[in-house]
């Protein structure tokens, strides 16, 4: 019998890091600007923007802080309005908030995507940006939400702290909008522990990027190969006319990062494999619902979310704790003690709280679950049937005594 998985430990550093790694150690060489040219931090950023098909790439302290350095970028007015999906992680709105804007949200279906006709609608209250969180690895539709936005001119900036290898109509998420945002943090597809990227083919917004970043007096030269007549003229002009927040990324995590770059493929691959099995095992029971992908999106998932159907709140809480008798541990994102994915646990927000009653709906029955690429088909087996079974245990009992 199959114990239960560890979904929680990451896969193993590459041992093409260590040779890097204890070069630095011994050498103390830890910060991106001591040498003079080819520090690991740019040599990621060149082959992630390589990567992804972008023109610039700028390695960060976090995703969070690639999503503020981006509004900063945006040289958005203070107090301007954001608007953000409703079902996101607590440091999209924080990185609103901490660039003096003003988050708006909108509403989420019980796919998990942005709602277009609320999305719409709100983009009517004097939107000045939008940021389209690709919340767990779950594309909404980009072709909509582009047209809308491009037809306001309002920029698009991409939270695809799940999304790295997922690609829209063939195109890598993260190059859609004006800025693409990903995460390195140990839950993501590549880990370093903590630390982000940003991904633009924006010269002026890159340029004031790597300088709030953290890039005083000439440091910016040591970001690129070769410099171009746009991206000179934009350090021209944004030089010493910027703050700097220091949100830097060290050589010590761009060594870490850099080996598993060409590990992607076989990780996406790998994911995308094993969550399609256990939804198709989950699609299979009367009480769970894995919702489909969009016709455009191809996947990298690093977890299953899926719905709880005809569950009552005390049924969908027996689910749970079944569950983890079975060995598997469930989120409920509405039911969780403050969990920093549910909108109303979001005190810090501006203003009145938000109402947004369908999401909240989907969040109350909507559940999560690690599913990280390195496990094998008996582990995605062992998940599925803890899951499935747990439902039965909570819900055959009322069929029965409803019959």
């Amino acid at each position: 019998m199959t114990d239960a998985p560890n979904v929680y430990d990451a896969e193993p550093i590459p041992d093409a890091a260590r040779s890097e790694i204890d070069r630095m150690l011994r050498s103390g060489d830890l910060f991106r600007y001591t040498a003079p040219e080819d520090a690991p931090v740019s040599l990621l950023e060149q082959e992630f923007a390589a990567l992804l098909g972008s023109r610039y790439a700028l390695g960060v302290s976090s995703c969070s802080a690639a999503l503020f350095l981006s509004l900063k970028a945006l040289d958005l007015p203070r107090d301007a309005r954001v608007l953000i999906p409703g079902f996101t992680f607590a440091a999209v709105p924080s990185a609103v908030v901490h660039a003096d804007c003003i988050p708006v949200l909108c509403e989420v279906s019980d796919n998990y995507r942005i709602d277009i006709k609320d999305f719409e609608e709100r983009l009517e209250s004097d939107i000045a940006a939008v940021i389209i969180s690709h919340m767990r690895g779950h594309t909404s539709d980009m072709d909509a939400i582009m047209a809308l936005c491009e037809a306001r001119d309002i920029p698009v900036i991409e939270d695809a702290a799940h999304s790295l290898g997922t690609t829209w109509a063939g195109r890598n998420i993260g190059t859609l909008g004006r800025v693409g945002c990903f995460s390195f943090q140990s839950y993501k597809l590549v880990n370093a522990g903590e630390g982000g990227i940003l991904i633009t083919d924006d010269a002026d917004l890159i340029a004031r990027a790597v300088i709030m970043s953290g890039a005083y007096e000439n440091n910016w030269c040591k970001h690129f190969k070769q410099m171009n007549g746009d991206l000179q003229k934009a350090f021209a002009r944004w030089q010493n006319e910027l703050p700097l927040y220091n949100m830097r990324m060290s050589n010590l995590s761009a060594a870490i990062i850099r080996p598993q770059l060409a590990e992607i493929p076989r990780r996406v691959r790998d994911g995308r494999q094993g969550h399609d099995h256990v939804a198709a095992r989950l699609n299979r029971s009367p009480w769970l619902e894995v919702p489909e992908a969009l016709a455009a999106e191809e996947r990298a998932p690093d977890s299953i979310q899926f719905n709880l159907i005809g569950m009552s709140e005390a049924d969908a809480r027996a689910f749970t704790e079944e569950a983890a008798a079975r060995g598997v541990k469930v989120q409920i994102f509405g039911l969780s003690t403050d969990n920093a994915r549910a909108f109303w646990n979001w005190r810090f927000l501006p203003g009145d709280a938000p109402d947004l009653p369908q999401t909240r709906e989907m969040l109350m029955r909507a559940c999560d679950v690690r599913l990280p690429a390195r496990l094998t088909r008996a582990e995605h087996d062992f998940i599925a049937d803890a899951l499935v079974s747990a439902a039965e245990a909570v819900m055959e009992p009322v069929r029965a005594y409803g019959t």
